[in-house]
């Protein structure tokens, strides 16, 4: 990082701590009542937090926490608030979600976060490197499979996984997402952008998991990024951010991007 950055190793730690404090602030300025411009995205985050709090939920207070702040961070981009792209924008609420409830609960101090920020960011510019972290050029794979990727090798860094159990967690967060399009509704980051971070989040959870009882990926972690670069190039242009494919493409998606169209020409 240092080299690349061309920064001191002072100087990279202060950014990545800065980087932190910004996903914590998202967290904190979270406001429920709050909705985006289109009226698709805003509010969810805080159901999640009520529903877990009367004790409906499954999968324990730790899954209900990913979920709600993969939720803020998404609903607080889609309804243009300061977030961190880790790596996008799309897919910004995947990291923050499974390290904030760690920092909250005093299982993470910050600066061993931040030092998973960097195992993280390493994933990211191999993936960078090999494929690609643009919607538009691989679909929703190459953004929210990256950050699942990312954050799952970032919790099984801060539970003390080695580097190949991190490369495991990160091979078998990708591969599971492997093929996932981008397909926005309206041409959107909302819908189905916002809780497609929620998924990405927990599949970190679950392959950082298996990565830490020995369970390895029966493809190496470079050969999945390979892998994934490819299907992205084979995806049909319909399917990648374009907003022509999949939900985009439904009766309802359709009449979505209509209603918004309408309103935007009626101001």
């Amino acid at each position: 990082d240092l080299a690349e950055s061309r920064l001191t190793e002072e100087a990279s730690r202060a950014e990545m701590r800065r980087l932190w404090q910004v996903m914590q602030a998202t967290s904190r300025d979270y406001e429920p009542g709050r909705r985006s411009r289109s009226g698709l995205v805003g509010g969810d985050a805080a159901k999640v937090e009520q529903a877990a709090a009367a004790g409906r939920l499954l999968g324990g207070d730790y899954l209900a926490a990913v979920t709600a702040e993969a939720l803020k961070t998404a609903e607080c981009n889609a309804c243009m608030k300061r977030i961190v792209a880790a790596p996008t924008a799309g897919s910004c609420g995947v990291l923050p979600a499974v390290l904030l409830p760690l920092a909250r609960s005093g299982e993470a101090a910050d600066e061993a976060i931040c030092e998973a920020l960097y195992v993280a960011a390493g994933f990211g510019q191999v993936i960078v490197a090999r494929a690609t972290l643009a919607g538009a050029e691989g679909g929703c794979q190459a953004e929210v499979g990256a950050a699942s990727a990312m954050a799952a090798a970032a919790l099984c860094y801060l539970k003390g996984g080695t580097p190949a159990a991190c490369a495991a967690a990160a091979a078998m967060a990708l591969g599971n997402l492997l093929g996932l399009v981008c397909d926005p509704v309206a041409g959107l980051v909302e819908v189905p952008c916002v809780k497609r971070n929620v998924v990405g989040a927990v599949n970190a959870v679950a392959c950082a998991n298996m990565a830490l009882s020995g369970i390895d990926s029966a493809i190496p972690c470079d050969e999945v990024i390979d892998a994934m670069g490819r299907v992205g190039r084979q995806l049909s242009p319909d399917l990648r951010e374009t907003g022509l494919g999949g939900l985009a493409a439904t009766p309802t998606g359709r009449a979505i991007a209509r209603r918004l169209a309408a309103e935007a020409g009626g101001v």
